[in-house]
């Protein structure tokens, strides 16, 4: 279980109390683990060299890789209980012949020599690539040793410069996956990567890294369609989940967040890039201690959308930031340049978000909105009645004066009775037309 204490047990007890309703997702895996589990082929890292006592295994797992991956019937991969293998960075590739399925029983760790990585990708530890109907699974321990990383982060040493660590795990343009039942913990960076895959089902995942630990997303997301998560324990030094551009019908259920820095959409159109994601639901999320809940990012100067997303049934535990639309991101060393356009954001649904103090007692929650200009946005505030703050601000002048009434605004979007207005500012005049024209349309249901 997780190496640092987690939320989830505080709520549900057992990760086995959260249901879910059977769907074409589960269906799937239910008939993939079958097949997996009557293959006769068991393939065992050990019979190709590996010693499980902490002594590089890369050469045998990638002997035993060839093996499955080459079978003509399902394959099992298998890596046994009790035993600790040694993994410098590592591809699985396919595409392969039938149905493969790695099962890890026990624990796989990553080499803390970071020269491993010299003159190889070094965005990648563990990359699965091009493989369909993948199954990975089996209960075990995958440990990133990521602390070597941390300490020669540029964002733990502002002096150092900013280099990429590895990505624990990597499943990059596969089809018909499923990733269930692990344990990860202190990757190097992200901890999980989907990226350019499709029809992907995760759930019962555990991933954990300190709080302070850089540039650590529990699970991300990236040009990726169809997508489900759910059942999933994350506590990290950064996103929870991750979900960027190129995404596509992503649903992510009964989800345990914190520490870290929320539930986000984004970051989107970067150095001027074109964002493309649309039809996100998060649904059922518990966050304690995190910097923010639900947020949307997209830096000044990008171009592209980001529509139809629904946050809905959170629960919040002395969050700072409850939810964030962001326009004016911006990771940069040096001050972002100030950029009149950016990505589209609309459609956006907040649906029963609630926010509870230290003592348990339920409170208004703080809706944050930062814009610059006359960006266009739209969204629907669903039982708003829990804001207690909206704020939007023009982050280039905090000081310029309101060029609407905003409680009439306010009455408009979904009927807020205890807002209080803290600040609101526009540069230029056509913003009140596009805003108004825009709000109108929002529900009050």
């Amino acid at each position: 279980m997780a190496a640092y204490p987690s939320y989830y047990g505080a709520v549900h007890g057992e990760r086995g109390a959260i249901a879910y309703q059977p769907n074409r997702f589960v269906l799937e895996r239910v008939a993939r683990v079958a097949r997996f589990r009557s293959s006769q082929n068991v393939v065992n890292v050990e019979d190709y060299g590996a010693k499980g006592d902490g002594t590089d295994g890369t050469e045998a797992f990638e002997e035993a890789w060839k093996e499955a991956c080459s079978s003509s019937t399902s394959a099992v991969l298998m890596v046994p209980e009790n035993k600790n293998y040694l993994l410098k960075p590592i591809t699985f590739s396919g595409p392969c012949k039938s149905d493969v399925s790695l099962m890890i029983k026990g624990t796989i760790e990553a080499s803390s020599d970071q020269s491993d990585w010299n003159g190889k990708n070094g965005r990648h530890w563990i990359l699965f690539s091009g493989i369909q109907n993948l199954y990975v699974g089996g209960g075990g321990n995958i440990n990133g040793n990521g602390k070597i990383w941390w300490q020669n982060s540029c964002k733990i040493n502002k002096s150092l410069p900013c280099k990429n660590a590895p990505t624990a795990l990597t499943f990059y343009s596969c089809d018909k996956l499923t990733v269930e039942n692990l344990n990860i913990k202190d990757s190097q960076q992200i901890h999980v990567s989907f990226e350019r895959s499709t029809n992907v089902d995760v759930s019962s995942l555990t991933i954990t890294a300190p709080e302070s630990s850089p540039n650590t997303d529990g699970i991300h997301v990236t040009e990726t369609k169809n997508i489900r998560v759910t059942n999933c324990v994350i506590g990290t030094g950064d996103d929870c989940i991750s979900i960027e551009s190129g995404s596509q019908n992503v649903n992510a259920t009964n989800i345990v967040c914190g520490p870290g820095h929320g539930i986000s959409i984004g970051s989107l159109g970067d150095h001027g890039s074109k964002a493309q994601l649309s039809n996100v639901i998060v649904d059922t999320a518990q966050l304690k201690g995190t910097t923010n809940g639900a947020r949307i990012k997209t830096w000044q100067g990008g171009r592209g959308y980001a529509k139809n997303i629904v946050f809905q049934n959170f629960v919040m535990h002395e969050v700072k930031n409850p939810i964030i639309i962001d326009q004016n991101y911006c990771d940069s060393k040096t001050p972002c340049k100030q950029q009149t356009s950016a990505v589209e954001v609309s459609n956006i649904k907040l649906t029963q978000v609630d926010q509870h103090d230290d003592g348990g007692e339920e409170s208004e929650a703080e809706i944050s909105i930062f814009t610059y200009s006359a960006r266009e946005f739209e969204y629907e505030i669903h039982r708003a009645d829990y804001a207690e703050y909206v704020v939007a601000r023009d982050d280039d002048d905090p000081s310029t004066q309101p060029l609407f009434d905003l409680e009439r605004w306010l009455k408009v979007i979904g009927g807020v009775s205890r807002s209080r207005i803290i600040e609101f500012g526009y540069s230029f005049d056509s913003s009140v037309a596009r805003y108004s024209s825009t709000f109108s349309q929002a529900s009050t249901s």
